[in-house]
């Protein structure tokens, strides 16, 4: 199955904005580097976020394999790595899979071979089955028609759980949604797309339900500028 030319279209504005335009900002905020008040509040946000997802996940994967959709620098990838999987790392920006994999050999680890890191689309059935698949803030650009065609897609390849978030509907998230729209096209992250949890959850059921696929755990992450809510779906 192929996507929509609307997915195509909002994954190329991704790659590039990550690729290209916000590459530096993005290192910086991954690491350990001093940044600005707004961005110190994204940076806990997105730590709070994956400690949440770490969590969702067994303690012991040795033998398990992990899909990190959108793995950005590699943070999450690493600590599953750890705890014995085997994962697939994948980003639509090559610049920043270079990153992780460059931080991942600084780290000295002795379990190289635990990473595969790849530059392409997470939905690329090449990459195989997975007992499951992490989605950390790689659909909340998407809007809910490809979100649940995203997650019906990779359901197909996953044995166990799919954890991932999205951008909760909220009274601040539409500000700036509203506000994002006022920066020169240039300078213009590709926007977050709010999710109403009702509907979504709606779609969800009505296309995973059948499949034998259930809804778990649910947190909602606010930390200053950073509102993500994380989602967990179950094999039944």
């Amino acid at each position: 199955m192929q996507p929509d030319t609307r997915y195509l279209e909002r994954r190329g504005q991704i790659e590039h904005y990550f690729d290209r335009t916000a590459v530096q900002a993005w290192e910086r905020l991954t690491s350990t580097a001093p940044v600005g008040r707004i961005r110190a509040t994204v940076r806990a946000g997105r730590d709070r976020m994956r400690e949440n997802l770490l969590s969702w996940l067994p303690h012991r994967m040795d033998g398990l394999r992990l899909l990190d959709a959108g793995c950005g620098t590699g943070a999450l990838a690493q600590i599953a790595a750890e705890r014995g999987a085997h994962v697939i790392a994948i980003d639509l920006s090559p610049t920043l899979v270079n990153l992780a994999q460059e931080r991942h050999r600084l780290a000295g680890h002795a379990m190289m071979g635990r990473i595969d890191f790849r530059s392409g689309d997470m939905l690329d059935e090449a990459l195989g089955e997975f007992d499951h698949v992490v989605g950390m803030d790689s659909l909340i650009h998407y809007d809910t028609p490809d979100i649940v065609q995203a997650l019906a897609r990779l359901s197909q390849r996953t044995r166990s759980s799919m954890l991932f978030t999205f951008a909760p509907r909220t009274p601040l998230t539409a500000v700036a949604h509203r506000l994002g729209r006022l920066f020169p096209r240039s300078d213009r992250s590709p926007s977050l797309e709010p999710q109403s949890e009702s509907v979504l959850r709606e779609a969800l059921v009505a296309r995973l339900g059948p499949q034998g696929w259930q809804e778990g755990r649910t947190e909602r992450v606010v930390s200053g500028f950073y509102t993500s809510q994380a989602w967990e779906w179950k094999r039944g």
